[in-house]
Order: structure tokens, then sequence, then C-alpha cells
């Protein structure tokens, strides 16, 4: 019988950041996995019909994540993760960032530091998450372009997907 998993997201305005609270019916060094290694991230990291595709990672204290969210017709839309800190299978912290196709921070988008926290508890993996934008307008902007819809979509799809992966650890 599959228990029922937590999913909360909360946006609060006065301290300018989400925060994103879901579990999962898998193993914590799975879930870990599909968090930090490119090859699981690009399986799950897009709300569907968009792919995930990594130009390159490198999941270390001062490395990166460049990738692109592409649509079915092929448009990317650039991203970088900066990995400000790492404690393995239970944190890591990053900068995030949208980005053109040769790394340069657009402007006009606003970049946002995570915190992603990660326990278990009788087969259950809880990940916290929480993001802080710089100022009210970037969390608004994020608001505004359905940033909580498209993250729970990935969420969700990434629990349909761990079943699999967990055959193949």
């Amino acid at each position: 019988m599959k228990p029922d998993l937590l999913f909360d997201f909360i946006v609060d305005k006065p301290t300018k950041k989400m925060f994103v609270t879901r579990e999962f019916n898998a193993t914590l060094s799975l879930v870990w996995d599909a968090f930090t290694k490119q090859e699981i991230l690009d399986q799950w990291w897009a709300p569907k019909p968009w792919t995930s595709q990594t130009k390159f990672m490198d999941f270390k204290v001062g490395g990166r994540r460049f990738y692109a969210m592409v649509s079915p017709e092929g448009q990317a839309h650039w991203s970088i993760q900066k990995y400000t800190a790492i404690t393995p299978t239970t944190n890591f912290k990053i900068f995030a960032a949208f980005t053109d196709k040769d790394e340069n921070m657009n402007p006009e988008m606003p970049g946002s530091d995570w915190d992603v926290h990660f326990s278990e508890e009788n087969g259950i993996t809880k990940v916290s998450i929480v993001i802080l934008y710089k100022d009210l307008a970037s969390l608004e902007k994020m608001i505004e372009m359905r940033f909580q819809g498209g993250f729970t979509m990935i969420l969700n799809y990434l629990e349909t997907l761990l079943p699999g992966l967990s055959k193949n650890q």
C-alpha cells in the first residue's frame, strides 16, 4: 500500500522565500542520486513535454551544472546551478540563475539561492527546499512565471520515475 506522501509549497513574501517539502517513497540514497547525478536529473528536471539537457555538470563545491530546458520544438531555455555547499546525502546549496547559451546571466530574470535538505524515515525520503530571492520583485516574477506549477510537475514526475530507478541500483 502506498503511503500518503507529504507535499507542501509555501510562498512567504515577507521573507522573499519559497518553501517546498516533498516526500518520496524511496530510499535516501536513490533520491539523493536523482538530485545530484546528471544522467538521472536529465530524466525528470523539466515539466513535460519539455526535456532537460545538461551541457556539463561538476557536482562539487565550486562546481556547476549548466543545462537547458528544451521544448518539443527545440527552443532551449538555459540555466546554471552553482554548487556553494555540499554535505553528502543530507544537504546541498546552490545559486540558480537563468542564462543564455553562453552562460551569461540574464539580468531580467531572477536568480535564487537554494538550500536542499534530505532525510529518511521508514523508507520515505523527505526533501525540504528553501529558495531565497534577493528581493520581492524577483519572487513575484517567479510566481508570475508559474514556477510553482512547473516545479510541482517535475517533482511528481520524479515520484513516478523512482521505482524504475530503484530496480537499476
